[in-house]
């Protein structure tokens, strides 16, 4: 496959993840884990097609970081964005696990859902498929 229809499936991973989103904020709002988590993942997807589309390879890790450093080499990164990102981590493995769980707030799964749009709308632009 290559780099365009490589980067183009991840972004419809990442699309149908924030489809997940937007019909749990709509019918089952009281699922932040589940809102928060599908944030992460969409984010996630959305950081690997801009890496697949750089033309960067990467290892499998759900680390937004470790993307963000990656995708920095090529494409300077704001500060900004690594500190909007560094909430959405944690949602990543600590909203799985019973042992973990911290209750999230529906503003914060509101806020996830905000940082995940701003995020495709970054890649969105620099992607041009």
């Amino acid at each position: 496959m290559d780099r365009a229809a490589l980067a183009k499936e991840w972004m419809h991973k990442a699309k149908r993840d924030i489809g997940m989103v937007e019909l749990a904020l709509e019918n089952r709002p009281d699922y932040t884990d589940a809102i928060c988590f599908h944030c992460q993942q969409a984010v996630e997807k959305y950081l690997k097609a801009y890496l697949v589309w750089l033309d960067v390879e990467f290892e499998r890790k759900h680390n937004l970081g470790y993307l963000l450093d990656l995708i920095n080499e090529k494409d300077p990164v704001p500060d900004e964005l690594y500190e909007t990102l560094e909430r959405l981590e944690d949602y990543a493995v600590a909203v799985r696990y019973p042992d973990d769980w911290a209750e999230i707030t529906l503003d914060e799964a509101k806020e996830a859902y905000k940082t995940t749009l701003r995020v495709e709308i970054i890649v969105l632009e620099k992607v041009k498929i």
